[in-house]
């Protein structure tokens, strides 16, 4: 990058690693960065060291938390005979804005792909099983394990997987259900979301 300075290419180069960041955003991230006042950024990096430095996965469940175990599953008032199995923290938080799941969590940190390289190991499965028997659950028996993955390739064949690794245990394993987002017309669904839908259709 002979254009710039070696240190602003570098915050560009260190921007461009970030998830979605192309060169153009890596470009406008590093000279916004240096445009803002030294205390802002000063506020920034210490940001970034605090959230390195406090921020440790939940033992029980694999959320991100600066408390172990995390808040959910602290939690006095949650029905622990449920747990919900989320590829990421940020899809606990919208399965949270229902506010409809009083169960736990489970979070993956991923989905199975091949492709990837990510296979059963490199996902946080391996503290599920445990979970799911009442001495590790405060005395409660596991009666559901809901698999909300998301609805793509990688997220249909890792709920077929763990659905394939509880169904011996004897656990109800339900999947969410799947098809026409609310406030959407027909015309624009796509044939596989139409299949969905109607296969997962109930009575009214």
């Amino acid at each position: 990058m002979l254009d710039y300075s070696e240190p602003v290419a570098k915050l560009i180069d260190e921007f461009k690693r970030l998830p979605g960041v192309g060169h153009k955003s890596a470009q406008r991230l590093a000279f916004h960065i240096l445009r803002r006042p030294q205390e802002e950024v000063e506020r920034f990096v210490d940001a970034l060291h605090e959230v390195k430095e406090k921020i440790v996965f939940c033992s029980v469940c694999n959320n991100l938390t600066d408390i172990n175990p995390c808040m959910y599953c602290a939690s006095t008032t949650r029905d622990r005979s449920i747990i919900c199995i989320v590829e990421e923290p940020y899809n606990l938080v919208a399965v949270e804005k229902t506010r409809s799941f009083k169960g736990l969590y489970h979070i993956l940190h991923g989905s199975l792909s091949p492709i990837r390289g990510v296979g059963p190991d490199e996902l946080m499965l391996a503290n599920l099983m445990p979970r799911l028997m009442p001495n590790n659950n405060e005395g409660v028996e596991t009666k559901e394990v809901i698999v909300a993955t998301n609805p793509t390739t990688e997220g249909e064949a890792t709920a077929n997987y763990i659905a394939r690794l509880l169904k011996p245990l004897g656990v109800r394993v339900t999947r969410i259900a799947m098809g026409m987002p609310v406030g959407s017309d027909l015309e624009f669904v796509d044939e596989v979301t139409m299949d969905k839908a109607l296969a997962n259709r109930h009575e009214i």
